[in-house]
């Protein structure tokens, strides 16, 4: 994509940060989801730049961004994006995360709620569907001890073909290999401590989130993603919920013009409630 980007390093207590950088006027830092890095967020940039000052960092233990060997945790990423934003003295910012990067835009949001203006997040993990504790498991072990867990369903698939569980199988492949793509993620999400996990978990402090709110998600996204962002719409004060059609979970790279739309309107509705000027497609 032909964009005018500045790539920039800076480093902080826990390691070296990457981050695209383009535009100028309100600043909006765009968090990218657990199997990607800033790039996912090139094609929403490219419609936005021309009005907005967008920031896109490779999380911690993420693409571009180096760190020694660390123990992750949202914990951590929160700490590590706010050294970033005071460095760079960037005092109030809008923040737009996808997945994992909803999760920690919105415990930044929490933790520190007088930098953010806004939060824009679209199918955000950091909260747990009810009943949906048997698929967090399955996952994990799908991580957890990989090669053995690999070797177990490679063996089974010629039983698989004589009762119908083939697709089963291939699909427990598949979803490993994309696991096992993102060691960091793997870590934030399964390889911690159950108790730790759950210890960052949202759920109970969702009403304490006052920062006005919007929440994407596709229609066609797993139903434990779509209930997920169902709670968030139900527990923050400020939140509002977005459906949108004939997309799942890759918002940012399937709808781009239509991701960009929606952040505009939101950016713009908070800048002429302040007082300010916003809006860019009309």
């Amino acid at each position: 994509m032909d964009l005018p980007l500045r790539n920039s390093r800076i480093q902080l207590s826990s390691g070296q940060l990457f981050w695209r950088e383009i535009g100028h006027g309100p600043i909006l830092v765009f968090l990218h989801g657990s199997w990607s890095d800033s790039s996912q967020w090139l094609p929403v940039i490219k419609y936005l730049s021309q009005d907005y000052h967008c920031f896109a960092p490779d999380l911690l233990g993420f693409g571009d961004s180096l760190t020694s060997n660390l123990n992750y945790s949202i914990k951590l990423e929160v700490e590590c994006l706010f050294q970033y934003l005071e460095a760079l003295h960037l005092s109030q910012v809008y923040l737009i995360g996808h997945s994992l990067g909803g999760w920690i835009g919105a415990s930044y949001a929490l933790q520190y709620s007088h930098q953010v203006c806004g939060l824009v997040l679209l199918s955000p993990e950091g909260v747990q569907a009810p009943g949906k504790e048997r698929s967090w498991w399955c996952q994990r072990c799908l991580v957890e001890s990989p090669r053995i867990t690999y070797g177990i369903l490679r063996s089974l698939r010629p039983l698989a073909q004589l009762w119908g569980g083939q697709k089963i199988i291939e699909q427990a492949l598949q979803q490993q290999q994309q696991l096992l793509s993102s060691p960091a993620a793997c870590q934030l999400l399964f390889q911690r401590r159950y108790s730790e996990i759950q210890g960052e978990l949202l759920l109970d402090n969702l009403d304490w989130l006052k920062v006005p709110s919007l929440i994407l998600q596709g229609c066609t996204d797993t139903p434990e993603a779509i209930a997920r962002s169902q709670i968030y719409a139900q527990e923050a004060p400020q939140a509002q919920l977005q459906m949108i059609e004939r997309v799942g979970n890759n918002l940012p790279e399937a709808l781009p013009k239509v991701v960009a739309r929606h952040i505009d309107e939101f950016v713009s509705t908070q800048i002429e409630r302040d007082g300010g000027i916003g809006g860019w497609m009309g």
